[in-house]
């Protein structure tokens, strides 16, 4: 297997043990974004941290358009710095940092406390967990050939989902206990003596996934190799910030590459939230609590986890684009059936259900419904970010590496506040977190529109 060296000029064999480090990343990383954001805190801040499930909503979409706004502004001139300085492992150290301690704090989250605190630690975490992606992504293009990296993408992408299944089960079985009963859906008393009642099972999380990460991203920094020399800091950042104007100019005249990003740019937007709003959406229509979400959540996982290993085979076969164009139709289809749905009905009223709860978990017909909606995104979500990430790598080389990339977190990021701002302008004025919802429609329908046009690999006239 042909690999390229860590200087860009000549192929050489690379360690698998170094591939490995590198893919462990997204499994250090990925229970930060399904437990945390998407499953359990999530949900827990707007169904039980207030009173008000729907301004709850919209104080979550408050904070992920915050965090939007910033990693879109910032990450391209980190990027362009990081490929001045050279190494990327001191970057995603020091936002490792910032990451691990905000998600501690997530602990003091208790119902009834100012939710100021949370979205402050949240909002950091979440800028944290970015800007390390944009450092690790842009290693990639390093580790193997074009011919592999929608394999590569697509395996450490699933083993990320592997990794935070892992914890949303053990979060689950272990930790999460019923506000009636106190007992774990295994019938146990949660560990660590967790008070269901003050929100302990889905607060500890933050602590949780901080611990996962401090543990796993470990093998990264000890096997992978880095990018050696470079210009010192305060040089890089000057160099960096010439280079991000001299890339942004470059684009109007690499046409192509241009149509890739603003498609993955509308799309994407789509893609963050379902991400973000999907668990908080659910947790609002049928009061699930934590164990519903966290089932709710393993089975999104597992399904993803067999996506990416067939999307890699896919993007092998027929390339980045064609799995990107599959996976958001699949996306597509699974929004619009989820915001057709309601207690009594889906399909936009088409396919009437029955309204009665037969008890237990997922009782009612809608909120199975809603599973078999889920399970579309499940085999999807994976996929569409995995292989966008191995299409770009196949369109640039390998010293621009990193400011593109810093580019492609600018176009997954400049606009996806309008996404959930979107969602809480629309949610605000007419009270309906379904019409809310269905806005993410216009950019998935979006972006895979522009982006049936968009030449494959990016870097073709």
């Amino acid at each position: 297997m042909n690999r390229i060296d860590w200087t860009g000029t000549q192929p050489q064999r690379a360690t698998r043990r170094g591939i490995w480090g590198w893919m462990f990343f997204d499994w250090a990383a990925q229970p930060f974004f399904t437990v945390v954001t998407t499953f359990i805190f999530g949900p827990y801040f707007v169904a039980r941290l207030t009173a008000d499930p729907v301004s709850a909503q919209t104080l979550w979409s408050n904070m992920a358009t915050i965090s939007s706004v910033i990693i879109a502004i910032l990450s391209p001139i980190l990027g362009s710095i990081a490929d001045q300085s050279g190494g990327r492992k001191p970057w995603i150290g020091f936002f490792a940092v910032i990451k691990i301690a905000s998600l501690c704090g997530l602990w003091f989250a208790a119902p009834g406390s100012p939710v100021i605190y949370p979205m402050i630690f949240m909002i950091l975490a979440s800028i944290a967990a970015e800007f390390s992606i944009v450092f690790n992504d842009s290693m990639m293009p390093r580790l193997v050939g074009k011919d592999e990296v929608g394999r590569l993408s697509n395996t450490a992408w699933g083993l990320g989902y592997l990794g935070g299944m892992i914890v949303l089960i053990a979060v689950v079985a272990l930790l999460a206990g019923s506000p009636e009963t106190g007992k774990t859906i295994l019938g146990l008393d949660p560990l660590f003596g967790l008070d269901p009642g003050t929100g302990e099972d889905a607060r500890i999380t933050g602590p949780i996934s901080a611990v996962w990460y401090l543990i796993f991203v470990l093998p990264m920094f000890l096997f992978t190799p880095d990018v050696k020399g470079g210009l010192p800091f305060a040089a890089a950042v000057r160099s960096g910030l010439r280079e991000v104007r001299h890339t942004l100019g470059e684009l109007k005249q690499r046409r192509s590459l241009l149509r890739f990003l603003v498609a993955r740019m509308i799309y994407q937007d789509g893609v963050n939230g379902l991400l973000i709003l999907g668990g908080a959406f659910a947790a609002g229509m049928f009061g699930w609590v934590t164990i519903e979400i966290g089932i709710y959540g393993i089975i999104l996982n597992v399904v993803a986890i067999f996506g990416c290993v067939i999307a890699g085979r896919i993007d092998a076969r027929i390339g980045s684009k064609a799995t990107i164009l599959i996976s958001l139709t699949m996306l597509l289809l699974a929004t619009l059936g989820i915001v057709s749905t309601q207690p009594g009905s889906t399909l936009f009223g088409l396919v009437p259900l029955p309204a009665t709860d037969s008890g237990g978990l997922f009782g009612t017909a809608a909120e199975k419904a809603y599973i078999g909606y889920g399970l579309l995104i499940g085999l999807a979500f994976g996929p569409v970010q995995a292989s966008s990430r191995s299409y770009l790598a196949r369109s640039v080389s390998l010293d621009e590496a990193g400011r593109y990339f810093g580019i492609y977190a600018l176009s997954g990021r400049a606009t996806s506040f309008m996404a959930t701002l979107l969602f809480s302008i629309v949610t605000y004025t007419t009270g309906s977190s379904h019409l809310g919802m269905a806005t993410l429609v216009l950019f998935l329908a979006g972006g895979l529109i522009l982006l049936i046009r968009t030449p494959y690999p990016a870097d073709r006239a």
